[in-house]
């Protein structure tokens, strides 16, 4: 029991010494830095973010489609729960719905409506944009929502622009991501084997980018009628102190 608390004394040093950068980023922000209990992994909270409360964890992997570790953040929005977007790595949507077809298609797996996350189900829900005015995000991203021309209006302009940048050098060809508006939130997930500050902040840039975009449409969407949901678990935080992954 010593010698286990001494490690995780020493690992959770060491730790702190990487993302000393990372922790001092966050408290210019007035935002709160903790590390999991074991050290491995860390958790941002800004509340006072805009346009929303900002969560940002990295650590171990929720998704079996991102190996390792990655990035989560989710900025609270209360949008309308009708505005349901996603934009994913063009190679990640092939996998997953390839896993989609195969598991509808295999007797013993009857509970996949209920069993696999938004990611999954959303590509045979809902219908795909493919009409892009960027040749490179119709090339290297994959685009869903509960419409169209709902997907078409928050996709395009400036956040278009913030993904096209990406692509360049935070999130190349091949990289998967996942980049969701639901349950009123904005929500991004992608593999990252390290915690960098610039990446960080970049991919914060860009969950910002897509969180004003979506507010923007929120006024546009009728009370009256709620699209078809699909709602699961898609976020779990796990890294208060005391908390695993």
């Amino acid at each position: 029991m010593v010698v286990k608390q001494v490690k995780h004394w020493f690992v959770t040093r060491a730790n702190a010494a990487r993302w000393r950068a990372i922790q001092a980023w966050a408290e210019a922000r007035s935002a709160e830095f903790t590390q999991t209990r074991d050290g491995m992994g860390f958790l941002i909270e800004d509340r006072q973010a805009v346009p929303g409360p900002l969560r940002i964890e990295w650590g171990a992997s929720q998704r079996s489609y991102l190996p390792g570790t990655e990035l989560r953040m989710r900025c609270e929005m209360r949008l309308h729960s009708d505005l349901q977007f996603m934009v994913l790595c063009r190679g990640l949507m092939e996998n997953l719905e390839r896993a989609v077809f195969e598991a509808y298609t295999d007797t013993l797996k009857t509970r996949v409506d209920t069993d696999t996350p938004e990611e999954m189900r959303w590509l045979v829900m809902f219908p795909k944009f493919n009409n892009a005015s960027s040749q490179i995000l119709r090339q290297r991203c994959g685009i869903v929502g509960v419409t169209k021309d709902l997907t078409g209006a928050w996709i395009e302009g400036e956040l278009s622009e913030a993904l096209v940048q990406a692509s360049q050098d935070l999130l190349p060809d091949g990289h998967p991501f996942v980049l969701m508006c639901m349950r009123g939130n904005l929500y991004l997930r992608t593999e990252m084997g390290e915690a960098e500050l610039p990446k960080l902040q970049g991919l914060v840039r860009l969950l910002e980018c897509a969180a004003r975009a979506a507010m923007r449409l929120n006024g546009r969407v009728a009370d009256a009628g709620a699209w078809p949901t699909t709602t699961s678990i898609a976020f779990t935080p796990s890294t208060r102190p005391g908390d695993v992954y």
